[in-house]
Parts: structure tokens; C-alpha cells; sequence
């Protein structure tokens, strides 16, 4: 159990670092209304999901503790549907209805492509 907290915790601190390090960069190339560098984040962390979930299917017991390193800790510290969530938020507060259900149905629908996706590929 111990290993296992160790793994989560070493993947979901790099998971946070590049999501901060992905946002920062996207949103610097593209300003907007539009938080593109959490939209961002989600459609790859799904896209990572899609892989390591894949993976974890076809391997052995090995494959759990990866799945641990990689998707609990990874990709939990990476995606961001918690600040997902409050930017949607923070939108519709603003008046910005159309940009937030933009944003809520681009986001969703792109996520559930992106994993699609990665199964595709994994096969």
C-alpha cells in the first residue's frame, strides 16, 4: 500500500507540473475568452487515459502498479475538470452563457474522441 501511495504521489506531482507548465504555455499562444490551455489538458490526459487504460487491459499484474503511476497519479494530477468546472463557473457568472456551453460541449465531446482515439490505436 505504501508503494502504491509513493507511485500515485510521484506521478500526480509531475501530472500537476506539466499541467501548469501545458496551461501556461497555451494560453500564452492563444489569449482569449476561451480558456484554451485547460481545454487542452483534458483532450490529452483523455487521449493518455486511453493509452495507459488500454495498456493496463492487455498486461499483468505488473501493469496495475504503472496504472497507479501513470492514471491515478498521472493523469489525475494532469486533467482538469476540477478547474474545468470553475471556469464554466466563473463564464456563466460573467454573463459568457454561449462561451461556457461552448466550451462544456467541445470539452466533453472532444474527450470522449480523444480516448476513442487511443483505443484505436492501442489495438
Amino acid at each position: 500500500m505504501f508503494r502504491t501511495l509513493i507511485l500515485i504521489g510521484i506521478g500526480g506531482g509531475a501530472g500537476s507540473i506539466l499541467r501548469f507548465l501545458t496551461t501556461v504555455g497555451v494560453n500564452r499562444y492563444l489569449p482569449s475568452a476561451f480558456p484554451w490551455g485547460t481545454f487542452a489538458v483534458n483532450i490529452v490526459g483523455s487521449f493518455l487515459a486511453g493509452i495507459v487504460l488500454s495498456f493496463a487491459s492487455k498486461s499483468g499484474e505488473q501493469a496495475e502498479q504503472w496504472r497507479f503511476l501513470l492514471m491515478t497519479g498521472f493523469c489525475g494530477g494532469y486533467t482538469t475538470f476540477s478547474a474545468f468546472t470553475a471556469e464554466n463557473l466563473t463564464l456563466l457568472q460573467s454573463g459568457q452563457s454561449f462561451t461556457a456551453l461552448l466550451y462544456i460541449l467541445s470539452s466533453v465531446l472532444s474527450s470522449l474522441l480523444a480516448i476513442w482515439a487511443a483505443f484505436l490505436l492501442m489495438r
